[in-house]
């Protein structure tokens, strides 16, 4: 397994599609989304960060010095040149941001539970999405936001509880070298640990063996820092995105 900074830049090439020069084109996701202007990974070895290519250069430039002289930002830190990043950037553009902690997610993990786990790879995976087509998406997963097939990112892993999905965990990155973990539960089954036993199925699927795994969340989200520590994952990074 990876660690430090070599673990870093795999997660940062998986979050993100680059130029050569290492700048973001956007986000590594099948919506396109354009990803943030500047991005600050950091773990206890030091950090890399990314820019997004429109930026104009001097102030790319401008960033580039301060996050080289940046010291290595750890959670719950907040990183040295915080303020100035915002500034910089501002302009006439309204600036937005936030802070996310990043899990190392071995592969192969179990949790004890008896839900029933349905791998999209699989026969009964293929059938749920094809009654899906016919029947339409099921209110619980409307209500999380998806509307169509195409929104269901494999390789993913779900948690049925008799007919319905109660929690999907995603491929929400996916690169050849790494895959980032989405996760949503139906509202009308959280609290009940269906989450963690998702993310364990996912981190066992064979398309994914290949390649490291990230588990990352936002520092306000504490219900997902939760799954997190039922599953005893390592927080191993910290991340500021500014959009």
């Amino acid at each position: 397994m990876l660690h430090g900074l070599a673990w870093l830049e795999t997660d940062y090439r998986t979050l993100f599609c680059l130029r050569e020069d290492g700048r973001i084109e956007r986000e590594n996701d099948p919506d396109l989304s354009p990803g943030p202007r500047f991005w600050l990974g950091g773990c206890a070895e030091g950090n890399i960060f990314g820019i997004r290519a429109d930026v104009p250069d001097d102030i790319a430039e401008t960033l580039q010095a301060l996050a080289v002289t940046e010291p290595p930002f750890v959670h719950p830190a907040v990183p040295e040149h915080m303020e100035t990043y915002l500034s910089v950037l501002a302009g006439d553009v309204a600036v937005e941001h936030n802070f996310g902690i990043i899990y190392e997610l071995p592969h192969g993990l179990s949790f004890e539970s008896d839900a029933r786990l349905i791998d999209s790879a699989t026969g009964e995976g293929q059938e749920l999405l094809r009654s899906w087509t016919a029947r339409g998406i099921p209110d619980g997963l409307l209500d999380l936001g998806f509307r169509e097939i195409a929104d269901f990112w494999a390789p993913w892993c779900a948690v049925a509880i008799g007919d319905e999905i109660a929690s999907l965990a995603f491929a929400a990155r996916l690169s050849d070298i790494g895959a980032e973990l989405g996760l949503v539960t139906a509202k009308a089954f959280r609290g009940r640990r269906l989450a963690a036993a998702a993310v364990a199925g996912w981190t066992r699927l064979a398309a994914l063996q290949s390649r490291t795994l990230f588990y990352s969340t936002d520092r306000r989200n504490i219900a997902s820092q939760h799954v997190a520590a039922r599953l005893g994952l390592r927080l191993a990074g910290a991340s500021l995105r500014i959009a």
